[in-house]
């Protein structure tokens, strides 16, 4: 059984190296993915939106995601199905349900509760240690999903607020999803959006982040814009991206997850 793993943990430290061991102490035979530790800390929108995107490529099996700002509060740990048959594991902090969601929905949901399959005594502030890893092994195991705890209605999980673009006559407001590691710019748009308003590759955009306009051209890829220029295009996960040839965009426009860019046609 595949045990894939995400989380804010980074790599400097020894959260992951100890989760990697507990779920190889409980599931010697699971194989461990890391999708990414790099997500920035406590960015639980960032987190969902790249656990969303990567599960279409991972084998079906447990999926541990782990960015957890509220640990040691009220909010609930979990274990989902989804309608394929996914497992996930984590924090009811909204985390898991865009890409549960994805997959037909969320088919059966369970509170993490049973101590057998945790490890004793829970610290309050490393639950993907002491809840998290040893309820995925334990599932990468076979255990069945209500073994660890009641159910819960998945009507009354915590769901996250992703923004949506605002479209209108000449103008489109878009929000920043995610920064990767090159400064390129994830936007809350699709290539239908842009097909909404009419930009074709080729043709040139007026952006405004943060109080600062700059010009961009739309482009199939990095090939079609010279160096240095500022560019739109349609990324990996069919997302809409701003980046800059051999530069950061990130960097250029101050950008983080949140902000809002403008985008209009810029006048010939």
């Amino acid at each position: 059984m595949f045990v894939t793993f995400l989380s804010d943990f980074g790599l400097q430290d020894d959260f992951v190296g100890t989760c990697h061991g507990v779920i190889k102490r409980i599931a010697p035979e699971a194989e461990i993915i890391d999708i990414t530790h790099g997500i920035p800390p406590q960015h639980v929108l960032q987190g969902a939106l790249v656990l969303c995107n990567t599960l279409a490529y991972m084998p079906i099996g447990v999926h541990l995601a782990v960015i957890d700002p509220g640990v040691g509060s009220t909010r609930r740990p979990l274990a989902l199905r989804d309608a394929e048959g996914r497992l996930y594991v984590g924090p009811d902090n909204g985390l898991l349900v865009p890409a549960a969601e994805r997959f037909g929905g969320i088919a059966e949901a369970h509170e993490l509760a049973n101590p057998d399959y945790a490890l004793q005594p829970v610290s309050r502030t490393f639950h993907g240690r002491d809840l998290f890893a040893p309820a995925a092994a334990h599932l990468a195991r076979g255990v069945e999903l209500g073994e660890l705890g009641p159910p819960i209605a998945p009507e009354t999980l915590a769901r996250l607020d992703i923004p949506q673009p605002t479209i209108g006559d000449g103008q489109t407001q878009a929000a920043v999803l995610y920064v990767d590691r090159y400064g390129n710019v994830q936007l809350n748009l699709t290539r239908e959006d842009m097909e909404r308003i009419d930009v074709a590759p080729g043709a040139r955009l007026e952006l405004e982040c943060n109080g600062e306009r700059y010009y961009a051209v739309a482009a199939r890829t990095f090939a079609d814009a010279r160096p240095g220029d500022i560019l739109l295009y349609e990324d990996s996960y069919r997302n809409i991206a701003i980046a800059i040839n051999g530069g950061s965009a990130a960097e250029m426009f101050a950008a983080r997850p949140g902000d809002r860019i403008a985008l209009r046609r810029a006048s010939p």
